[in-house]
């Protein structure tokens, strides 16, 4: 088959196109021909895109973990999908990825595509809509009517916290780019804000950014609210300090989710994002294009 691989850690300018093994389901995994698969750009700085869990090298790797195609073949002792069937999901970070003709996922992993979309608009969902979800629900635990501040709001996950937060029946406040405030609305968003006037009148708070925006996000919380950061855990201490909790988590996969996210896909209720697609031959320059970035989910 032909996939993106690099055989050597580094950016980018290590990915080649190029003939690689076609990959065999072992017991319990599916082997899914990929019509389309979606990159993290920070997805080369990840530990886990180069080694196993318990440290040791495994180039040549194949990135990209986010993949929609169709089931054909079943490893040993598969229940769930079926040959022919169109699947997509989140591929853990420590396998081999989907930039390729391709991949095999444990088939718990994998759920039905939402029907409504075509393949590369399902791709952009399991890695970033998932993030949102577990963030919002699993993580903070979002209720009707509080207030729901997104910072980065026009960002490959935040288009989905905004989208879901609105869904939960949540007052979603979006912060982002001044030029994006009619995008982020269009999605959902009930306020527009650069944050300054908001201190101390949020719930939750989701930190897309990281870095010296935990701390100003951790003011905008009252007394008891949540805080989840995607980028990094906040510094020790500075929750207490506040009384405010602070979430740190990584995404995982779950068949359940994704279900429930393709439901709400099928029902008009969440909207995939594309900002551009790549042919697989070209997937070096998805990857390259973080130098200019579009704002938004790439697929190849």
């Amino acid at each position: 088959m032909k996939a993106l691989r690099a055989h050597v850690r580094g950016g980018a300018e290590q990915l080649v196109f190029e003939d690689a093994p076609r990959p065999v389901p072992g017991p319990g995994d599916a082997l899914v021909a990929v019509r389309a698969a979606a990159i993290t750009l920070a997805e080369l700085d990840w530990d886990l895109s180069w080694q196993t869990r318990d440290g040791a090298d495994r180039t040549p790797v194949v990135p990209s973990h986010e993949v929609s195609g169709v089931v054909e073949a079943l490893g040993e002792g598969v229940s769930g999908p079926e040959v022919g069937q169109e699947v997509y999901g989140l591929i853990d970070f420590d396998r081999d990825g989907a930039a390729a003709q391709y991949v095999t996922v444990p088939a718990a992993d994998l759920a039905t595509k939402p029907a409504t979309v075509p393949h590369v608009e399902a791709a952009t969902l399991p890695l970033a809509a998932l993030t949102a979800w577990q963030a919002l629900v699993d993580q903070a635990a979002v209720q009707p009517g509080e207030r729901v501040f997104v910072r980065g709001a026009a960002g490959g996950v935040g288009v989905y916290l905004v989208q879901l937060a609105a869904g939960l029946d949540a007052h979603v406040i979006a912060s982002s780019r001044p030029q994006d405030e009619a995008y982020v609305r269009d999605l959902g968003a009930d306020e527009f804000s650069d944050a300054g006037d908001l201190r101390g009148s949020i719930d939750v708070a989701i930190d897309t950014v990281g870095g010296p925006f935990i701390p100003a996000s951790i003011d905008l919380l009252r007394p008891g609210g949540r805080l989840v950061t995607l980028a990094e855990p906040a510094p020790p201490g500075l929750a207490e300090a506040h009384d405010v909790r602070a979430l740190f988590f990584v995404v995982r996969p779950d068949r359940a989710e994704l279900t429930h996210l393709a439901a709400l896909v099928d029902a008009g209720r969440l909207r995939p994002v594309v900002s551009q697609t790549f042919p697989l031959e070209q997937g070096r320059a998805a990857y390259e294009s973080g130098a200019h970035p579009a704002g938004l989910a790439r697929s190849c």
